[in-house]
This record gives C-alpha cells, sequence and structure tokens, in this order.
C-alpha cells in the first residue's frame, strides 16, 4: 500500500470502503492541507477544522474524481474554496476580532523576509494559474517531486514538465510584482519549497481520517456547515469554467466573450465588507493593489499609508490615488469611464505616497487613464465666518464623546455632530457629499466641536439656503464665487 498511487488508494477506498487506504491518503497529503488551511486562516483550531472539511469532501467525492487527477493540485484548491467559505461565514467577525493575532502568528512562523511576504498572497496565485501549471508547482515546489516525477506524474517529458515548472514560476513572478514583491523566480521558488508545507499537528490525521471515512456523519454542525458553503463555492467554480468555455464558442462565431479575468473580478474577496465605515480589519490585509466591482455605499479610508474606499466611482477611485481623497469635485475627466462603483485596496509596506503611486498604476491598467494637477478656473464655494464668538461653534475641551479621536458623525438622518475637528474637516465633508470644490476662507486653526442640522440630502441636491441656516448658528456661511484652484485632469494614457 505505501507504493500505491493516490488514485489506486482513492479507488480502493471507493470500491471497497479500505479505512487503511483512505487513511494512506490523509497521512500522505495532511501537511499539504493544513498548510494552505492555515495560510488562510492563521489560526489552528480553524486550519484543522478546514483540514476535516476538506477530507470530508474527498471521501464524498472520490467516485467523481477522474484517473487521471494530480490529487495534490485537487486538494490544494478544494482547501483554498473551503477556507474562502469559512472566512465568508458567520464566523467572521471573529476572525476580524482576532486579525491582530493573526498576524503575529504568521511573522513569528518564519524568519524569510521574503516568504512573509508571498505567504498572505501565495494561494492566491495559485489560484490564477491553469490547472496543469498548478498541478506542476504543486509536485515541483509543495511536493518537492522532481522533475522526472513530475513528468511522470503529468504524462509528458522531463523538458516539457521543466518548461511548464518555469513558466509557471514566471506567471507567479509577475503576480506577486504587480503586487509590490520584487523577487526572482529562483527566490519564489526556494521560499515555496522551504515554507508552503509545515507539520500538521500529530493527532490531527487521525481524527480527520476517523470523520471523514464515514463522509461528515460524526461531524459537528459547524463543520458540515462550513462543507456545504465550500461545495457551493466549487459548484460556481465549476459553473464557471463551463460559462467561459462557452464565451469562447461565441467568441469563435463572432458574438461575444466573457473573460476569466472578468469573472474573478466579481468574486468577492474578504476585504470587502461595508459595515458604516473602514474597519481596521480591511486596512491589516497583506500587500496587494486591487480595484474591484463593488455592492457598498461609499467609505474611504488611509491610515499607516495604507488605503482602502467601497463603494466609489471611478473618479472618486482616482481622485483617492492622486489626491488623497475619495471627492471626485476637483476632478475634470477628459476620458470616458464606467458608471458602475467600485472597492479599491493598497496595503503595500511603506508610505502613503507608495500606495498611491501603486493605486495610479492600477487605475492606468484597469481604467486606461492617467491623471495631472493643473490649476484651473472653476466654480466653488467659499466658506467664511459670517459672525465670531458664535455659540454654536466651541473650543474642544476634552469632553466626553462615543468615540476616540476625531470625525463627524451622522446622529440622525438630519443631524450631524462634529467633535475635536478642524475646519478642514467641516470642509471636506461639505465638498464629498456636495461633490463641489469647497475653499476655506475662515482662519480658524483651532479644533472645534459643533452640532450641525444639515442633511446628506441638502448637500447633495445643493440646497445652500438649508446649509447655510445650519452652519448659522455655528456663525459660517457658504458662497458662491469662481476662482482658480488646482484640479486633477484625466485624460487617456498614452
Amino acid at each position: 500500500m505505501p507504493d500505491a498511487s493516490d488514485m489506486e488508494l482513492l479507488q480502493d477506498f471507493d470500491r471497497r470502503g479500505s479505512e487503511d487506504a483512505f487513511a494512506a491518503l490523509v497521512q500522505r497529503h495532511v501537511n499539504l492541507v493544513y498548510s494552505v488551511a492555515y495560510r488562510h486562516v492563521g489560526i489552528a483550531a480553524h486550519a484543522e477544522e478546514i483540514t476535516q472539511a476538506v477530507f470530508i469532501i474527498l471521501a464524498r467525492k472520490a467516485a467523481s474524481l477522474r484517473p487521471d487527477t494530480i490529487l495534490e493540485g485537487w486538494l490544494h484548491e478544494t482547501t483554498r474554496l473551503t477556507a474562502l467559505s469559512f472566512l465568508r461565514g458567520e464566523r467572521r467577525r471573529q476572525f476580524r476580532e482576532q486579525e491582530a493575532y493573526m498576524q503575529s502568528t504568521l511573522q513569528e512562523s518564519t524568519g524569510d523576509a521574503v516568504w512573509q511576504q508571498l505567504s498572505p498572497l501565495l494561494d492566491e496565485a495559485m489560484s490564477r494559474l491553469g490547472k496543469k501549471d498548478r498541478d506542476a508547482v504543486i509536485l515541483r515546489f509543495f511536493r518537492e517531486k522532481s522533475v522526472r516525477e513530475v513528468a511522470a506524474a503529468l504524462h509528458v517529458n522531463e523538458a516539457a514538465a521543466q518548461r511548464r515548472v518555469l513558466r509557471a514560476l514566471e506567471k507567479l513572478h509577475r503576480f506577486f510584482n504587480r503586487h509590490g514583491i520584487s523577487s526572482t523566480t529562483a527566490i519564489i521558488a526556494g521560499a515555496i519549497s522551504a515554507n508552503a508545507v509545515q507539520a500538521a499537528p500529530v493527532a490531527l490525521a487521525k481524527s480527520v481520517t476517523a470523520v471523514a471515512i464515514a463522509k461528515g456523519a460524526a461531524a459537528s454542525i459547524s463543520t458540515l456547515t462550513l462543507i456545504k458553503g465550500a461545495l457551493k463555492i466549487m459548484a460556481w467554480t465549476k459553473a464557471k469554467t463551463a460559462i467561459v468555455v462557452s464565451a469562447c464558442v461565441l467568441l469563435t462565431a463572432g458574438t461575444t466573450t466573457i473573460t476569466v479575468k472578468e469573472i474573478q473580478e466579481h468574486r468577492t474577496q474578504p476585504w470587502q465588507i461595508n459595515e458604516g465605515e473602514i474597519t481596521a480589519f480591511q486596512l491589516n490585509q497583506p500587500p496587494q493593489v486591487r480595484i474591484l466591482p463593488s455592492k457598498f455605499h461609499e467609505h474611504a479610508e488611509a491610515i499607516g499609508g495604507k488605503m482602502v474606499g467601497t463603494g466609489l466611482s471611478a473618479e472618486e477611485v482616482i481622485a483617492a490615488a492622486y489626491c488623497g481623497s475619495f471627492s471626485s469635485a476637483r476632478v475634470i475627466s477628459h476620458a470616458d469611464l464606467p458608471a458602475r462603483k467600485y472597492d479599491y485596496i493598497a496595503t503595500l509596506p511603506g508610505r502613503q505616497t507608495v500606495n498611491e503611486k501603486a493605486l495610479q498604476e492600477e487605475i492606468r491598467r484597469k481604467f486606461g487613464v492617467v491623471g495631472k494637477t493643473e490649476i484651473r478656473t472653476a466654480d466653488v464655494l467659499l466658506l467664511k465666518v459670517k459672525f465670531t464668538n458664535a455659540p454654536g461653534l466651541k473650543l474642544n475641551t476634552g469632553g466626553a464623546w462615543p468615540k476616540q479621536g476625531s470625525g463627524i458623525e451622522p446622529i440622525t438622518s438630519g443631524f450631524f455632530r462634529g467633535f475635536n475637528e478642524p475646519i478642514i474637516g467641516l470642509i471636506a465633508h461639505f465638498e464629498n457629499r456636495a461633490n463641489v470644490p469647497v475653499i476655506d476662507g475662515t482662519g480658524l486653526t483651532n479644533l472645534f466641536d459643533f452640532d450641525l442640522n444639515c442633511t446628506d440630502s441638502d448637500l447633495k441636491t445643493h440646497d445652500w439656503d438649508k446649509v447655510n441656516q445650519a452652519l448659522d448658528p455655528l456663525g459660517l456661511e457658504l458662497v458662491s464665487t469662481n476662482m482658480p484652484i488646482e484640479m486633477l485632469v484625466v485624460e487617456k494614457a498614452k
């Protein structure tokens, strides 16, 4: 039995119910499955549950796997999809709360700086490879097979196997490079070989085997729920492949096409959440730069050099990259931009300028445009002091507030409250909501507390009478004028 191939063991289990055959499979591959799961969730207990779910799925699907299946590749992809199901499930909030622990655990697991950069992105990078390329990389570097063994598994000669491995490595290199990780294919290969598979807990193989052989009959409710979600994702992935194949046929007929990339870009990522504000979980995502279709309302944040925004127009994403603000009020576009909403993330290490530059490059790639600042004469709103010592504009004294720091918070549908906020914060609030440039003409430099009886609707419909009525208790007013200001001009990339 130790000399039997994976598919021989699986067939033995399927036809005769051989527990020894399945136990041998688990023992052979449990480290691979556990390692992929752990990279996604970063918590040992969760990785163990995902590992158990994957082998239950394997037991259930034993009869349907093709004889030429490379089981390592199948297990890698199934583990990735099961982990995604886990992250999208009811326990996502718990996962966010433990993010800091996960990051520290990951960094403690290896001293290799390159691996620390590659690890959070590795399994997604692998998912972007074709099946044969992915199988070749897993066999060569995850399982540390020789080129001869890879060739035998793929039913090609050694030269063809070596070419496939090298091409796949180059694809991984390009993926990592796009996400801000500069390295070589040799270093990537070495890092994967040294770190991609770690030892699973000693007792895990035994417990997984016992539950999987029964095809999940004794599994917990949470594990069964996880399996159900994973199987749905797997079914969608299979259907997605069929859609792509059908689209290629349509292209041949001269009609239309759907690309894999377009379908993948509609897949929701773990950071694409919207809970009324940008969360620490989103800002602490692994290094990446992306712009993806959105389902959410607008929110954006830039903290510690990292940038995340949800539910924004293409112009607002461009403004965030070039101006540091997601307001499109100061954007002049000479290019046709998509009308839909987008989410963006830029979490590369370094200063915010690093992420802004990376986001600009992603904008160039995705929308085919670039931006440059110019002085243009434009219609603006000038915020001025109407009268001094207004009772509604109070110097901040460090009083009680429902949250730390500063900000402008919606209290009711018709009521905003500012706390420990500079006037420029009030201006940014107006400009973002009204989508009109607002200029500070107050000369006020202190931090203030204030109540503002002004709605988003008033600002978005440009009902300046209502807005000025709300500003009157603060001793402020907005005046329409025309003046030269710095604007961002967006043009087609050459």
